[in-house]
């Protein structure tokens, strides 16, 4: 953290300097307050706030009061992170550890997607999608393009380099798959075989892979495609792409009516072929567990404690590191629960019940850094 002061000319007068005595300290301290720099900005939110963290030494950088149960999402550029409120997409200037008063406004406000140099937000409550390029913020809103959905829904949305856009469709009551549209958002393609639709990522060759209760869609090249699961109900609906990778890390769970299952299978998609294999990790986790690595390997933070990593070309665990004590998922997913969240070849992990947050360097399996923070933490994100 780089923190730049300001120096003030000595007063000549005795009457000056008694002035100068009376007001400098909280003018310092506002000069101070503007000038933080973070470095490479990690930022957690705990029940109340959200700390803005040094992303090599994990120090608090600054603590920024904001009430309800708030999520964090990349602006898709390296100084900003979208804060997701009751009522919309607020920009925190993480390197400035500010939260402005910009806000895209949004009823009930969902996933967050960055591809392809721009960001995709989707809003529940509207059905909307709003489409804007990242490195226009810093500076009021940027300017932005809106597409409307037939019904509200649970939704998500991904805008790819030659301007299509994929989107779900549904209502409250029920989700059912994609449509793709093209520039002029006339629709090209569409599927209906994707109940329950949920999440989206993105693989090598501008191929974008959402999940459903019964599999995944793939769309590529202007063709959507269906890859099953083997069992009647195996819902995929949470999953982690590498834009270098064909394959897609994804959750696996079988039993519809669980109140909360917690499985120890994971799925791992070949967009190429359209193979779906499961590799049983041994150890359950949570929708807040998975990611990616520099070189496109899996990562699985397990309730055991470790981060595995995962040769997707093989669908094999190659290591086992650990991180955090054992934990047991919580039943409410608003509850805090160790966090995963992977920049580079950085890897940090969340420790709620101790309060702490860990650096794990992918490169050489070693913990390169560790704090405790004053509240625990829950969700976690960085520029």
């Amino acid at each position: 953290m780089h923190m730049r002061i300001r120096t003030l000319a000595a007063p000549t007068l005795a009457a000056a300097g008694l002035l100068l005595a009376a007001c400098s300290a909280p003018a310092e301290e506002a000069a101070d307050e503007a000038a933080v720099e973070v470095n490479d900005p990690v930022v957690v939110t705990y029940d109340g706030g959200m700390y803005v963290l040094d992303g090599e030494t994990l120090e608090v950088a600054k603590d920024i009061p904001l009430e309800g149960f708030n999520r964090l999402n990349p602006a898709g550029d390296d100084r900003h992170v979208l804060v997701s409120t009751s009522t919309g997409f607020r920009v925190l200037d993480a390197v400035g550890a500010e939260l402005t008063d910009d806000e895209f406004a949004a009823p009930e406000p969902g996933h967050v997607v960055n591809h392809a140099g721009v960001t995709v937000l989707f809003s529940d409550g509207a059905g909307e999608v709003t489409v804007f390029d990242p490195q226009e913020l810093g500076d009021g809103l940027p300017e932005t393009q809106t597409y409307t959905t037939e019904h509200p829904h649970h939704g998500v949305a991904v805008q790819l380099a030659n301007g299509e856009l994929l989107v779900t469709h549904g209502d409250e009551e029920t989700r059912t798959g994609i449509q793709v549209l093209d520039a002029e958002r006339n629709e090209i393609a569409r599927s209906e075989d994707c109940p329950g639709v949920h999440g989206e990522s993105a693989a090598m060759d501008e191929t974008v892979v959402v999940g459903c209760e019964n599999g995944v869609l793939v769309y590529r090249d202007g063709a959507i495609t269906k890859v099953a699961s083997p069992d009647a109900y195996g819902r995929i609906g949470n999953t982690r792409g590498h834009e270098e990778s064909p394959y897609i890390l994804g959750d696996y769970k079988v039993d519809p009516e669980a109140e909360l299952e917690r499985p120890e299978r994971v799925s791992i998609i070949d967009t190429e072929t359209g193979e779906l294999r499961l590799l049983d990790v041994g150890t359950s986790y949570s929708f807040r567990s998975l990611g990616r690595g520099p070189a496109g390997e899996g990562l699985l933070l397990g309730t055991d404690g470790a981060l595995h990593v995962i040769d997707m070309a093989s669908a094999a665990v190659v290591d086992s590191i650990p991180v955090v004590a054992a934990w047991e998922e919580p039943l409410e997913w608003q509850e805090a629960r160790p966090n995963l969240f992977v920049r580079g070849d950085i890897a940090y992990v969340t420790e709620p019940a101790s309060s702490k947050i860990f650096a794990v360097d992918l490169t050489t399996g070693e913990v390169a850094a560790e704090a405790e923070l004053p509240n625990p933490a829950n969700e976690m994100t960085g520029v």
